[in-house]
């Protein structure tokens, strides 16, 4: 599924064994693919649980950085992240170019969090309440860069 407005089939409906080449090749040459393929799903797996505990900790920095008034991105910190991240690549034999992409990727989201959390923060000290959970922002994510 390419296109982003295609409905995606839920996990229980996940087959491991879809695959429009089904049929086309020889038996062997699919069963080594889809064994391939599942260790991929495992990975794929493990990179969206890593993501959403790398969004826990950020949260954090969110909340933080709201309560003192601290601007949402960090520009040296975001540099040193992607020197540091492009460095490791090299070392993986990834491509430090998509690494860099990826990085600022995921930054652009956490400013846009941070930026949420911030709004949010002001707004409760606004109406004297304590700020209550923050907001996940619906837009596409910024092109800024922030860990």
């Amino acid at each position: 599924m390419t296109e982003q407005n295609q409905e995606l089939p839920d996990a229980e409906s996940y087959d491991p064994s879809a695959s429009s080449l089904a049929g086309q090749v020889d038996k062997s040459v699919m069963a080594e693919l889809l064994s391939i393929r599942s260790s991929i799903d495992n990975i794929d797996a493990t990179l969206v649980f890593l993501l959403a505990e790398r969004f826990k900790a950020t949260q954090k920095v969110g909340f933080l950085k709201a309560a003192h008034k601290l601007p949402a991105g960090d520009p040296g910190r975001e540099s040193a992240q992607i020197a540091r991240l492009r460095r490791l690549a090299e070392e993986a034999h990834l491509d430090p170019a998509f690494a860099e992409k990826f990085l600022n990727f995921i930054i652009g989201e956490v400013i846009r969090h941070h930026e949420a959390i911030a709004e949010d923060h002001q707004a409760a000290e606004s109406n004297g309440a304590a700020a209550g959970p923050p907001r996940v922002p619906s837009e596409a994510p910024s092109a800024a860069v922030d860990a």
